[in-house]
C-alpha cells in the first residue's frame, strides 16, 4: 500500500475534519470555574529595559532587579563577579547587529497582550486542574538567537527573536521544517507542553518506543486540555494537511508499527526515527511528518481518557505506559467514520 495516494480519502476526510473542527468551536471555551480563578499575568520585556541601559551601573542595577533572571538564564554564577556580566551585557547589547535585531523585535512585537491573555488563561487552567502549580515569573528578552524558550518552575524567558514572522529577513538557524514552528501562534502551547513536564510522570525503567509514545502523547494531550480552542497545529507542528493526511492514513501507519513489532523496541536508534525531529518519519515514508509516533502516542493517549474517563490530573501521573495502551482499546480510525 502507498501512503496519502488517495484523493478522494484526503477529501472525505477534510469535510469529517472540518464538520469535527465546527463541534469543537461550540464547546471549547475554558469553564467560568477556570477562568473566575484570581490569577492576573504580567509579562516583564526585558528586552526594552536591558537596551535601554548604557552603562555598566544600569546593567548591574537591572541584574540586581530581577535576581532569578539574572541567575537561571544569564547564568550569572559562571561569572567571576556580576560586574563582569555587567560589562558583558553592556558590550553585547551595543553591538549594531544586536540593536538592529532588537529593533526588529520591537516593530514585530510592539504589543503582546494577546500572548499575555492567552498564557494567563492557560495558567489558570493548569491551576484548576493542578493546585500546586506557582505561577513562574514571565519575561520577553532578546538573545541573539542563543535561546527560544527557557522554562523552569520560577521563571518562563521567552526569546521573541526566535519568534519573529517567518517571512522575516532575521532567522532562527533551524532546519526549514522546525524554523515554521517558530512563530507567534507557537508560543504560548509551546510554553504549555514544556511546562506539562513536572506533571508528566514516567517508569523510568521502561525505555521503549511504546514509553516514549505515551510521553508525548500525555504532553499534547495535557496541551489541549489546557488550550482546548487551540488547534493541533501549533501543538504538535503539524500543517494541518499534514493533520489531515495523517488521520486517513492512520490505519496503515499503525499497521507499519504492529507489523515492524515497533511499540517494545528498546534500540534507541530504532526509537528515533519515530519520536526524533526530523522532516519526515522515512521509515515509513518520506511523505510521513516526523515524530510520527509522537502522534501516534496521542491518539492512544486520548482514546484511554476518553473510554476510561480519567480526570487529567489523574491522566499526568499514571507512569505505566503499557496500562495506558492495553486500557485506551486505541484501534486507527478508518477514513469513513
Amino acid at each position: 500500500m502507498r501512503i496519502y495516494s488517495s484523493r478522494y480519502l484526503y477529501f472525505s476526510f477534510l469535510l469529517i475534519l472540518a464538520f469535527a473542527c465546527g463541534k469543537k468551536e461550540e464547546s471549547c471555551e475554558l469553564s467560568d470555574d477556570i477562568l473566575g480563578q484570581d490569577l492576573t499575568l504580567k509579562i516583564d520585556r526585558l528586552e526594552q529595559d536591558f537596551f535601554s541601559a548604557k552603562s555598566v551601573e544600569e546593567f548591574n542595577y537591572l541584574l540586581e532587579a530581577h535576581p532569578e533572571f539574572a541567575k537561571e538564564y544569564l547564568q550569572m554564577d559562571l561569572y567571576p563577579s556580576q560586574d563582569s556580566l555587567a560589562s558583558e551585557l553592556l558590550a553585547i547589547h551595543q553591538d549594531s547587529a544586536m540593536q538592529i535585531l532588537a529593533d526588529s523585535v520591537a516593530g514585530s512585537f510592539p504589543d503582546i497582550s494577546d500572548v499575555e491573555h492567552e498564557l494567563e488563561n492557560a495558567f489558570k487552567a493548569i491551576k484548576y486542574y493542578f493546585p500546586e502549580f506557582q505561577v513562574p515569573k514571565v519575561y520577553t528578552f532578546v538573545s541573539g538567537f542563543n535561546s527560544d524558550l527557557v522554562v523552569t518552575d520560577e521563571l518562563i524567558v521567552i526569546g521573541l527573536d526566535y519568534f519573529l514572522p517567518p517571512t522575516h529577513s532575521f532567522q532562527p538557524e533551524l532546519p526549514r521544517y522546525m524554523a515554521e514552528r517558530y512563530d507567534k501562534p507557537y508560543i504560548v502551547p509551546m510554553i504549555v507542553l514544556a511546562v506539562s513536564a513536572r506533571f508528566n510522570e514516567t517508569n523510568p525503567a521502561d525505555n521503549t518506543l511504546l514509553a516514549e509514545m505515551i510521553y508525548y502523547g500525555k504532553s499534547y494531550h495535557f496541551t489541549k486540555a489546557i488550550m482546548p480552542c487551540t488547534s493541533d497545529q501549533f501543538i504538535i507542528g503539524y500543517t494541518p494537511e499534514a493533520i489531515a493526511e495523517s488521520f486517513a492514513n492512520e490505519e496503515f501507519i499503525w499497521s507499519h508499527f504492529i507489523e515492524n513489532e515497533l511499540l517494545y523496541e528498546t534500540n534507541p536508534f530504532e526509537i528515533r526515527k519515530y519520536i526524533g525531529e526530523a522532516p519526515f518519519t522515512d521509515a515509513i515514508s518520506t511523505k510521513a511528518p516526523g515524530r510520527m509516533g509522537r502522534w501516534l502516542g496521542w491518539n492512544i493517549v486520548d482514546d484511554y481518557q476518553f473510554n476510561q474517563d480519567v480526570p487529567l490530573d489523574v491522566l499526568m501521573a499514571e507512569p505505566d505506559a503499557e496500562k495506558i495502551f492495553r486500557e485506551s482499546g486505541y484501534r486507527p480510525r478508518k477514513p469513513n467514520q
